[in-house]
């Protein structure tokens, strides 16, 4: 691989990166705003390439139409599940017969899904772009090859999953598997980023005990946020939205505890590593991406969760993550790119 070619590389896998948390906005965007089911089906909407922009382009039992399919597929689900040990799960995706209610057509639901999955789309059509570039070094760099691999195959994963959380009807532990299986890309892709440069530095194993444990905490404020917003989700439908916070009751009072937890072990890598360009660059990023996490948590909190402060709130938190991990990886070197590809 020419020294072109290899910067095209990298380039290819940050502006994924980019693309992967915008997508994850927009996926976040898609539940707060309450347009998950704006397409009944997948891949396509309502049947067609190009969604409808008004009612009368849909047939009169359109509805009939997309609950049986639906309810095939859940089925199909259902049995998988099954054979994996999990039939109370399957079982009881099949008795809750809400998940068969079709909702009202409705455009800007619609389109707005649409631009979900169009987004999602530019994504896969990276990953394959990563795997074609990687495919020409896999003999010499085999770690990239496999990496660009298991990135191609959970993207493609994640699409199928996608169609689940339609047929489910955004079922709350469904959509956080999706959530979950979206950091594991960005951490693959963040992997690729960091293995694709030259640059590691070397530091005593308590920054990176510390580095351990920020992730461990960012994690689990990841997953308090996550079961308040399934929490919300139970209510969401027939409770005001300025009441939401009062029921979520104490899970909302230990994520927002644990949020300066996680303020504080931030400060601290921050101060460890800020003496180092590149990775003071980083850990600030950390720090700021934190600090925004609260503040955006704040105006949930007090300004009964605006749909829009929503999604940002958790991508926040993602990237608080995922900069912990990749500077983890500027600080554990391992020899991967050799000299013969450049």
């Amino acid at each position: 691989m020419k020294e072109t070619q290899f910067r095209g590389f990298k380039r290819l896998c940050l502006t994924t990166l980019v693309f992967l948390y915008f997508l994850i906005f927009v996926g976040g965007f898609v539940r707060s705003s309450g347009s998950g089911m704006g397409c009944p089906d997948w891949p396509t909407c309502f049947g067609k390439w190009i969604p409808p922009t008004d009612i009368s382009q849909l047939p009169t039992d359109y509805k009939e139409k997309y609950s049986q399919k639906r309810d095939k597929k859940n089925k199909e689900f259902a049995s998988f599940l099954s054979l994996i040990g999990l039939s109370k799960i399957g079982d009881k995706i099949l008795n809750d017969k809400s998940i068969l209610t079709e909702a009202e057509f409705n455009p800007v639901n619609t389109w707005t899904e649409y631009v979900n999955r169009l987004v999602g789309v530019a994504v896969g059509l990276m990953m394959i772009a990563i795997f074609i570039s990687a495919w020409k070094i896999r003999k010499k760099e085999k770690k990239i090859f496999f990496a660009s691999v298991l990135a191609l195959v959970s993207v493609i994963f994640q699409g199928w999953f996608g169609s689940i959380v339609v047929s489910t009807k955004l079922t709350t532990w469904v959509v956080s598997i999706h959530l979950w299986l979206a950091i594991l890309i960005v951490m693959i892709i963040l992997w690729l980023i960091v293995r694709l440069g030259d640059k590691y530095y070397e530091f005593e194993s308590n920054t990176k005990r510390w580095l351990l444990v920020a992730m461990l905490v960012m994690l689990v404020q990841i997953t308090l946020g996550i079961e308040v917003r399934e929490k919300i989700d139970s209510f969401a439908q027939v409770v005001l939205r300025e009441n939401w916070i009062e029921m979520v009751g104490s899970k909302f009072s230990i994520h927002r505890s644990f949020a300066w937890v996680a303020l504080m072990v931030q400060s601290v890598i921050f101060y460890k590593l800020r003496k180092k360009s590149d990775l003071n660059l980083v850990s600030l990023l950390s720090l700021m991406t934190v600090l925004a996490s609260i503040v955006t948590g704040g105006i949930m909190a007090y300004f009964n969760v605006p749909f829009l402060i929503q999604p940002l709130h958790i991508l926040l938190a993602i990237m608080t993550f995922a900069f912990n991990f990749q500077c983890y990886l500027l600080i554990t070197p391992v020899k991967i790119i050799s000299t013969k590809i450049w």
